[in-house]
């Protein structure tokens, strides 16, 4: 039965960091951040096609993003970076488990019961690509990974891009050592 109770907290555990957003960042230790002022959209294959209300979105909570970081957004062959992003959705299989009685009572289990329902999640990637124009070499590469929630009302969809995308730029410019 302890084998039990602690596979169940090790399931629990891994629920629980399924849900939670993810960030990860590399870059070009040898590129000057600084001396990238401007950038310009560039379509990346490979990922899926979003639909045009969440391409939208993604994409004005990037613009503002890169803005506050003090990129300027510009149409002709003048950018110092090519940005572009991919998204991706994976699925992935989750367990609850639900005990009744007796659990933690005394030296002895009791007669509990332990219940396992399991379900599959969604999960919801967007990597975030930077290319110096003149090496034409990845220099920054970003990615955040969340569990999307089907039901979310546009409101909270639209905060979680957000809270998404500030996170993910939290790492730009880098900080070299």
């Amino acid at each position: 039965m302890k084998k039990m109770i602690g596979f169940t907290f090790a399931i629990l555990g891994l629920t629980a960091l399924a849900s939670a957003q993810d960030i990860t960042f590399n870059f070009d230790q040898e590129a000057n951040f600084a001396a990238f002022k401007t950038y310009k959209w560039v379509e990346i294959s490979g990922g899926i096609k979003l639909d045009d209300l969440l391409t939208r979105q993604l994409t004005n909570a990037l613009e503002t993003g890169l803005r506050a970081k003090g990129l300027v957004k510009v149409d002709g062959d003048t950018a110092d970076l090519y940005v572009g992003y991919q998204a991706a959705v994976s699925q992935e299989r989750a367990v609850d488990l639900y005990g009744t009685g007796g659990f933690g009572m005394g030296p002895r289990w009791g007669g509990g019961m332990v219940t396992a329902t399991t379900y599959t999640l969604a999960i919801g990637s967007v990597s975030l690509d930077m290319y110096d124009v003149k090496s034409k070499h990845l220099v920054w590469r970003g990615t955040a990974t969340k569990t999307i929630d089907s039901s979310a009302k546009p409101d909270k969809r639209q905060k979680n891009i957000e809270k998404g995308v500030n996170k993910l730029l939290k790492n730009y410019p880098p900080k070299k050592k």
